[in-house]
């Protein structure tokens, strides 16, 4: 899990490979960009399960929360030419406390996260802005079929927090802005640990930053026009399922550690890039999913796996694929439709959902994660990504 914060933290000051750098740009020095922002949020949590509905030991709904956040960021000058196209984002690291007013089933959730945040359109004074954010969360009260029997939402003390909004960025003074708009954040461990309802919020949010430097003057050239390219990837990935089986007859405790199945598989994608910050393609995908189907078996109070026939695990998916391109860091996403599984009772959808994040490491090297989901707020599992590409000429 940590490595894609640092994926997120670290990538995207580096060189891209698909934008070219500014000519004859000064270098900035790090205290020269930075900033330290505070920001309250107070909102709504979505009913999408039984816990918050109200099944909770306080037989009431839980449908509100609040949290804090402490962030330091770097503002991009123009230095490299993908900060130009982004209209000179910044980013950076941020610590999240959240409280959902129910400590005793839920916990106090921390989170380290990394985050990105860019103009839509920027004028004198004011900027309108979205903000991507993804990080992994800590201090949960997790399930636990004795002593927090009702919290389905979140099965271990350790999940991902994936955040995305608006903001209009205010300048107040020459080193303070008022930035105020909404988010919205979705908490789930990618159902390596059952049960993983996880939960989904909105809120509106008021922060105050302290900028470190003057107002920057922003480095301004022309961009060489992008000569299209194709590029064809190829993906190996890896990953668990966590299943419990309820019916079985063993002690609860043993029953709701549940078991690990394992999911592999290979994909390919053809990408044609169409600019310095868009690729657009079409992926297939096959995979093996060891907990379709499975079947145990009880043995001195242990679970034990019954393995099935292979081919009754094979799994093949079609996928149109978007990916937006940010220096070394692309954000992907990929509506996928099963073409080929066996056919059982209790499916999940064949439409489902992949969305990732991928680190070019060089020219030809990548590694990323990608949640595959379906109703689009429910995580099936989670592939860890090592992938090779070969590109074409421009």
């Amino acid at each position: 899990m940590k490595i894609i914060c640092v994926i997120l933290i670290l990538a995207i000051p580096q060189f891209s490979i698909a934008q070219p750098d500014s000519v004859g740009a000064k270098k900035a020095k790090v205290h020269e960009t930075l900033a330290l922002q505070g920001m309250y949020q107070k909102g709504y949590v979505f009913a999408t399960n039984s816990f918050v509905k109200g099944n909770n030991a306080e037989a009431e709904k839980i449908n509100a929360f609040q949290a804090f956040s402490l962030k330091l960021s770097t503002q991009t000058l123009g230095e490299k030419a993908w900060e130009q196209l982004y209209k000179y984002p910044n980013w950076g690291i941020g610590l999240y406390i959240g409280d959902f007013y129910n400590p005793e089933e839920i916990g106090i959730p921390m989170s380290i996260y990394g985050f990105f945040n860019a103009p839509f359109v920027r004028w004198k004074k004011l900027s309108f802005n979205y903000e991507l954010g993804f990080g992994l969360v800590t201090n949960w009260k997790s399930y636990n079929p004795v002593t927090n029997k009702y919290n389905i939402a979140i099965g271990a003390r350790q999940s991902f927090l994936i955040d995305a909004g608006l903001n209009l960025q205010y300048h107040l003074t020459k080193k303070i802005d008022l930035e105020t708009g909404f988010s919205l954040t979705h908490f789930s461990n990618g159902s390596l640990k059952y049960p993983n309802k996880g939960f989904n919020s909105i809120a509106p949010k008021i922060s105050l930053k302290y900028n470190f430097y003057n107002r920057p003057e922003f480095i301004t050239q022309a961009i060489p026009r992008y000569s299209k390219r194709n590029e064809l990837a190829f993906i190996a990935f890896g990953g668990a399922k966590n299943v419990i089986f309820d019916s079985v007859n063993i002690d609860i405790r043993e029953k709701f550690e549940g078991l690990y199945f394992p999911v592999f598989g290979v994909t390919g994608i053809y990408n044609r890039q169409v600019s310095y910050k868009s690729k657009i393609g079409i992926g297939m995908s096959v995979s093996y999913n060891g907990s379709v189907n499975a079947q145990v078996a009880v043995d001195n109070n242990q679970l034990e796996i019954k393995d099935g026939p292979f081919t009754d695990k094979l799994q093949l998916s079609i996928f149109p694929s978007y990916e937006l391109v940010a220096n070394k860091v692309s954000l992907i996403l990929q509506p996928a439709f099963y073409l080929y599984r066996k056919k059982l009772k209790n499916q999940t959808p064949v439409f489902h959902q992949q969305i990732g994040l991928k680190y070019q490491i060089n020219d030809k090297l990548f590694v990323g994660i990608t949640l595959r989901a379906y109703y689009f707020h429910i995580s099936d599992f989670i592939e860890w990504n090592i992938g090779y590409r070969i590109t074409g000429k421009r």
